[in-house]
């Protein structure tokens, strides 16, 4: 009986795939196969000193560092984000969250992890969009590992304008000291993995690690959706 209800929902509401808009088949989830095999991953979780690691050298002890996959504003693929960002979509995060996630557990990427913490929202913005994107990648990436989600222990201090066509410097001065941390005794001897959707310079991230500097022991890994080109 579930089965046939859920044909005849698909029926009249088609699913469609947030890369090439082609209609879902049974079994797919928000990206068709096609769009899946053909989406330009990084392969960043399978090489030490990979690009996104080096964007953090100098700036932040790190452990590990990946993004899933590359992204630029000429491709298909920027309907992942922008069906994430301004269509209320939650569902893509947590979709792709469980993606990245799958693939990247194989590599042993979040082994001796122990929280994820995804990159807060200011609380006006969160409030207009109605959700944090990250915390909902996170969410996916959460029901693959068994990894608990830690959404209330930074928090953004500032509502800092969009880093879209700031520089590289500007995006850097956006964000100095915007983020704190809430009950750091929590995090003592952890290592954790902070959750963004997409790296760009690596200005809030990097913004975001520096929260946990006072912690005794912390060790800090980093997980981005994509990574922009």
């Amino acid at each position: 009986m579930k089965g046939w209800l859920e044909a005849l929902v698909r029926l009249f509401f088609p699913r469609h795939c947030v890369v090439c808009g082609d209609c879902l088949q049974q079994g797919e989830d928000v990206l068709c196969m096609r769009c899946s095999i053909d989406m330009p991953r990084t392969g960043f979780h399978l090489h030490r000193d990979n690009e996104v690691e080096r964007m953090f050298w100098g700036k932040l002890p790190l452990e590990r560092a990946s993004a899933y996959f590359y992204y630029s504003k000429g491709s298909n693929y920027r309907g992942i984000l922008h069906q994430l960002k301004y269509n209320g979509r939650h569902d893509v995060g947590e979709a792709m969250g469980r993606f990245m996630a799958a693939e990247l557990q194989a590599s042993g990427f979040f082994e001796g992890i122990d929280v994820l913490v995804p990159v807060p929202l200011h609380r006006r913005k969160q409030k207009a969009r109605g959700y944090n994107q990250s915390e909902y990648i996170a969410r996916g990436i959460a029901q693959v590992t068994g990894i608990g989600v830690d959404s209330t222990a930074v928090v953004r201090l500032k509502n800092t304008a969009t880093q879209t066509r700031k520089s590289a410097y500007e995006r850097w001065e956006n964000v100095r000291e915007i983020f704190a941390l809430r009950h750091p005794e929590r995090f003592t001897g952890k290592h954790l993995l902070l959750v963004d959707d997409v790296l760009t310079t690596g200005a809030t991230l990097t913004a975001c690690a520096d929260a946990f500097t006072p912690v005794a022991g912390i060790r800090i890994s980093i997980l981005a959706l994509a990574l922009a080109r």
